[in-house]
């Protein structure tokens, strides 16, 4: 067993949770597991799914951020950024586009539905196609929502976090778009942590910037990006300390991940610094 096994091992035995799985990345791929790989619900962890599907649509032709979608002057980026005003879980119009962060599932329905019309095909086609066969995420299945449907093994979302970190499959502008703050300095609720003043996205991607509270570490760099979802499932990206980290489970979001999350990801980056920084690659912005 590596140190990196260690370490993941004498966290996860202490999450107050059933059964979970997590794995630790650097630029060359996972250095370090522990726990169960599951499959597991991955909840709305699914957004970076359909926001990569979208972007590389974008990048094909096949569609264009700036044209409408969704309530009236929104257009596609409006809708990756959850800037459109769009209600959370219905078609009710709460703001004018680009005026607040108002985090929406609804907004991640309707960028489906017009990947759905603008390609002909149904949007899990599109994400096999696009995405899940690429990179080999053979376990990953889209049952419902293309806002929180996923559900897949730990190594799946370890896959995910290795193309994030290392892009092979998607050109690195498409990644450094994704993670590059979107309508920079919108105010809006994080949901589980409350009011966030800025609250800054990139396309589908949370942004870690200086928020507190927060579900990563106070020492993950303000250009960490990801997503975690009510199921219990995470996955972060630090390019500037060269590391992902990814988990899933059986157990829902709670209190228990507020403090277990950001503990288990001082940890790994402490274990980083120790060890010596790994290479340092400065991310292409569009």
């Amino acid at each position: 067993m590596s140190s990196a096994d260690q370490l993941l091992s004498q966290e996860l035995v202490s999450w107050p949770v059933g059964s979970a799985g997590v794995t630790l990345l650097d630029r060359s791929g996972p250095v370090g597991s522990a726990g169960d790989s599951g499959p597991y619900p991955w909840a709305s962890v699914t957004k970076l799914l359909t926001a990569l599907v979208a972007l590389d649509a974008v990048q094909t032709g096949a569609a264009d951020l700036d044209e409408p979608v969704g309530p009236p002057g929104a257009t596609l980026r409006h809708l990756l950024a959850h800037a459109s005003g769009v209600a959370r879980d219905s078609d009710t119009v709460k703001a004018p586009p680009g005026q607040r962060r108002l985090y929406s599932n609804r907004g991640f329905e309707l960028i489906a539905e017009h990947l759905e019309s603008r390609v002909g095909l149904p949007f899990a086609e599109q994400l096999q196609h696009r995405l899940l066969r690429p990179l080999r995420m053979t376990g990953t299945r889209l049952e419902g929502s293309p806002a929180h449907g996923a559900s897949g093994p730990v190594t799946d979302l370890a896959l995910l976090a290795h193309e994030l970190l290392q892009p092979t499959w998607f050109p690195v502008e498409l990644v450094a778009t994704a993670t590059s703050p979107a309508f920079e300095g919108l105010a809006g609720l994080l949901p589980g942590f409350g009011r966030q003043a800025p609250n800054d996205w990139g396309l589908g991607f949370e942004l870690r910037g200086h928020k507190s509270p927060h579900w990563m570490s106070p020492d993950n760099s303000p250009t960490a990006f990801g997503h975690f979802g009510q199921s219990g499932a995470f996955l972060w990206v630090d390019a500037e300390a060269g590391l992902a980290l990814v988990s899933a489970g059986d157990t829902a979001f709670g209190p228990w991940a507020s403090t277990w999350w950001p503990r288990l990801s001082t940890r790994v980056l402490a274990r980083s610094r120790q060890g010596g920084h790994p290479p340092r690659h400065d991310r292409q912005l569009s």
